[in-house]
């Protein structure tokens, strides 16, 4: 059985110590290897799976597809506090997850609020802000 087919069948059963030692010993963050980097993505993956959030944080520090799984597994369980502190930081991925997520929940304004006090000439995160504001954007 090759390590993957093993890694694979550790994540199934649900046996994050021995998927995530099979993964992180294949993975490189940017690897010219799409292999490796394919594999860097999955460990990140597992992380969140195997909810080790303090070492996906850890690694968040410097590591940008960290930051955004992070990012995205406290936007999935809601956890505004934690993304509103990330974005006061400087993490502007963490205020647009923050602002998309109160924006799905109907809480537009509140989202505007945050930008506002968050990153006030931040274009972007406005911009999130104002598809959801829009009538013909479906959203809200």
């Amino acid at each position: 059985m090759e390590w993957f087919e093993e890694a694979r069948a550790a994540e199934e059963r649900r046996d994050w110590d021995t998927a995530i030692a099979l993964v992180s010993a294949q993975a490189e963050c940017y690897s010219i290897f799409p292999g490796r980097h394919d594999s860097h993505l999955w460990h990140m993956d597992l992380l969140v799976s195997a909810e080790r959030l303090p070492e996906l944080t850890r690694r968040a520090l410097t590591d940008v597809h960290a930051r955004r799984r992070l990012n995205r597994s406290l936007r999935d369980r809601g956890m505004e506090a934690a993304l509103h502190t990330r974005a006061e930081d400087g993490d502007r991925d963490a205020l647009y997850a923050l602002v998309r997520l109160l924006c799905e929940t109907g809480r537009t304004e509140e989202a505007h609020r945050v930008v506002q006090d968050v990153a006030p000439d931040h274009q972007y995160a406005h911009e999130i802000v104002a598809r959801f504001r829009s009538p013909s954007s479906g959203a809200q």
